[in-house]
């Protein structure tokens, strides 16, 4: 089996997830990789699950990575970073937007919102090997919560070895252009807050 990066984009409708991944899968191409995509929308118009599988190597069979063997895994929300770290390698990579956002069965009274301390405690469980990046607050200050999802992709960024340049190349296809300078600054916070 040749070497594969596999990459698990997790979250909520409406955080940008496929974006995202789109991006990643990108990426992989622009820097020689062969790289596939694979995308499950819950709810997504209702703020339901998202999660997107990219996987990158020099030869990709299924788009979807198996349990137990993700190498990466991108939480947009915190509560879904432990619903998938199943999925996670052993000693692999998670990476936590710090937003809250309360699943339907949270808003009907039906369940609680854990404390982010038992969230994280079980995603520790599993790895030791986890970032925090409150993603949605450096959005903000840029002027549009709509970059959560670039912010969180610049905090990946520095965790391969691609060229930021690369990024930031297939960033600015992927966008629309009066919001190329803004996804530029979105994705240099990135880097930075988890320098």
């Amino acid at each position: 089996m040749k070497d594969i990066t596999n990459f698990l984009f997790v979250g909520v409708g409406g955080q940008g997830i496929l974006t995202a991944s789109d991006i990643a899968a990108g990426v992989g191409l622009a820097a020689g990789y062969e790289a596939k995509k694979s995308e499950v929308h819950g709810f997504s118009q209702r703020g339901g699950v998202v999660e997107s599988h990219v996987r990158w190597g020099e030869e990709v069979g299924a788009p979807t990575a198996e349990k137990g063997t993700v190498d990466f895994l991108i939480a947009l929300e915190v509560l879904e970073s432990d619903r998938w770290i199943e999925w996670l390698r052993p000693g692999g990579a998670v990476l936590i937007n710090q937003q809250r956002i309360a699943p339907m069965t949270v808003t009907v009274g039906d369940a609680t919102y854990p404390p982010d301390e038992k969230i994280l405690a079980a995603v520790r469980a599993r790895t030791e090997d986890v970032t925090l990046v409150d993603a949605l607050s450096i959005a903000e200050e840029l002027g549009n919560a709509r970059l959560t999802n670039t912010v969180v992709l610049g905090a990946l960024s520095t965790r391969l070895n691609v060229a930021p340049e690369t990024w930031l190349s297939v960033i600015e296809q992927r966008v629309p252009p009066k919001y190329v300078e803004l996804n530029r600054k979105a994705f240099q916070e990135g880097r930075r807050a988890v320098a």
